[in-house]
């Protein structure tokens, strides 16, 4: 049985806001050092203890991944910081062999960041809302049920020179399952039965209602920084219309610095 072909990352309700961001008057560098699952939660199963993780443990690589995309890149300049020791090991390496044979020039430094982006996945509330619907008549029926978990992200952005919360905000996702079967039995015969089942079923993708939650932290992130003057716009005009726009879209309170999501 053939499988369909690898694909890209398929995109969001929000990977498309994202994107089109006006550009910045310069990119911001930004350091990742982790971006962990702070939930401790385990997939939700009723019929045995599971011990794989409710939501990715890749957290800090998807936040790369968003950061680099935001304004089609113009917004950041990520650097790498969780694989420091592989890149640190690695100018070493070149450095004592250019000293060795007197060859190459000298690498140039390291590029730092001003800014810290810290934070996590930090709540996942499995069995959020439940239900379903079922009916049988003679023996031929059918059945259906969903179930909605919640996870939440939280992104902050701190300055490396004084240590201070420049802006934070919170968003959440909704994971939504749903299983429909249905079922038939007859006695075709005095002693003999018949019985057919069928169903199926649609789990929303962890990772990407991760992403869309990480996706809109960067974003809220964003435009909260506009709103404290952290940064600014290459065009400073457009600035009211993309806060005016970012608040009506997510119904964010004047003054609330976290936004949600479904």
């Amino acid at each position: 049985m053939s499988t369909a072909p690898a694909s890209l990352q398929a995109a969001t309700k929000t990977t498309g806001r994202l994107d089109d961001l006006p550009p910045p008057a310069a990119p911001v560098d930004v350091a990742v050092y982790t971006f962990p699952d702070l939930t401790g939660q385990a997939k939700p199963n009723e019929a045995f203890a599971e011990y794989s993780r409710a939501v990715t443990q890749g957290g800090a690589s998807i936040l790369i991944d968003v950061l680099k995309a935001a304004g089609h890149g113009s917004w950041f300049r990520p650097v790498e910081r969780s694989g420091l020791a592989n890149l640190v090991q690695e100018r070493t390496l070149i450095e004592n062999t250019q000293r060795a044979y007197g060859v190459g020039t000298r690498l140039p430094p390291v590029r730092f960041a001003g800014m810290l982006l810290e934070g996590g996945i930090v709540g996942y509330d499995s069995n959020n809302v439940t239900g379903g619907a079922g009916a049988k008549f003679f023996g031929i029926g059918g059945d259906v049920a969903y179930r909605s978990d919640i996870v939440t992200v939280n992104l902050r952005a701190v300055s490396v020179q004084t240590g201070d919360v420049l802006v934070s905000t919170t968003t959440s996702k909704q994971i939504f399952s749903f299983q429909a079967r249905a079922g038939a039995y007859r006695f075709v015969e005095a002693d003999k039965l018949l019985e057919l089942e069928a169903g199926i079923s649609f789990n929303d993708p962890g990772q990407l209602a991760v992403r869309e939650g990480i996706e809109l932290a960067v974003y809220s992130l964003i435009i909260n920084g506009l709103k404290a003057g952290l940064w600014e716009l290459r065009d400073p005009a457009q600035t009211p219309t993309l806060i005016k726009n970012f608040e009506d879209s997510y119904k964010v309170p004047v003054g609330a610095a976290g936004a949600k999501t479904s």
